[in-house]
């Protein structure tokens, strides 16, 4: 019995002295922005999955990009029109591979063209806007300028997403903060009328590149889910990024 006693005893000395879990890195949304950032922009590449669910519309992506100081490239493959389509962001320009069933409408005859929110094609004046941010929530430089810009960090923890050693950030977005520079294509007479607070959650890995970014309107919007959901891994595997060919492009 003593000899058990003296057992417990030395357990329950190791245990009061070992040390208390860390706190994630960060306390402050600057820091945790400009650190991510920094860590996406060294991780150099990545694959990336989204999902995106704004009222009516229920879309998946998947891709690939390529992060440095001179912006965010990507190829990517996205439902977001009911049928697959192919678009790749190349050196700030954006290209949208024309279903076959629709090119005659665009009037080029080639494949590919190219996206602007503010094209006069007819292409550019249906989905202009809409996949020209459907890039942009696929860059996590994004939406880390936004929380370095209007955030303040809620809440932190470690953890795990899918076995994968977290640090878990809750962060409140300020519209007020935000100025221009809206998510998910809301306008600036909404966000007006709108004012107030949205959440988005961040998983960072250990080297604070991100795994996953979501993003929730669904508080400000009142009216039904409105969640935006990004996740990357295999952070600086090789990926072929490129423009199409210019004689594919009408």
């Amino acid at each position: 019995m003593r000899k058990a006693a003296v057992v417990l005893l030395f357990g329950f000395l190791l245990g009061s002295c070992s040390s208390p879990p860390s706190p994630p890195a960060f306390t402050d949304a600057r820091a945790l922005a400009d650190a991510a950032t920094a860590a996406t922009t060294s991780g150099g590449s990545a694959k990336f999955t989204t999902d995106v669910a704004v009222g009516q519309v229920r879309s998946k992506g998947q891709g690939q990009a390529r992060f440095g100081a001179g912006g965010t490239s990507q190829v990517m493959t996205t439902d977001f029109i009911g049928e697959p389509m192919e678009l790749r962001l190349v050196a700030g320009k954006l290209y949208a591979k024309v279903p076959e069933g629709s090119r005659d409408e665009v009037g080029t005859g080639k494949p590919w063209v190219v996206v602007t929110a503010a094209g006069t094609d007819p292409f550019s004046q249906v989905l202009g806007g809409s996949l020209a941010q459907l890039t942009t929530q696929n860059d996590p430089a994004h939406t880390l300028g936004e929380i370095r810009t209007a955030g303040s960090i809620v809440s932190s923890e470690h953890g795990k997403l899918d076995g994968v050693a977290a640090e878990h950030y809750r962060v409140e977005l300020d519209l007020a903060r935000l100025g221009a520079d809206l998510p998910a294509g809301l306008s600036a007479d909404s966000a007006g009328r709108l004012g107030g607070k949205f959440p988005v959650e961040l998983w960072l890995d250990e080297g604070h590149r991100p795994l996953q970014v979501v993003l929730d309107l669904s508080p400000i919007l009142q009216g039904g889910e409105a969640r935006i959901t990004t996740r990357y891994s295999e952070w600086g595997v090789p990926v072929d990024v490129q423009a199409p060919p210019a004689g594919e492009v009408g």
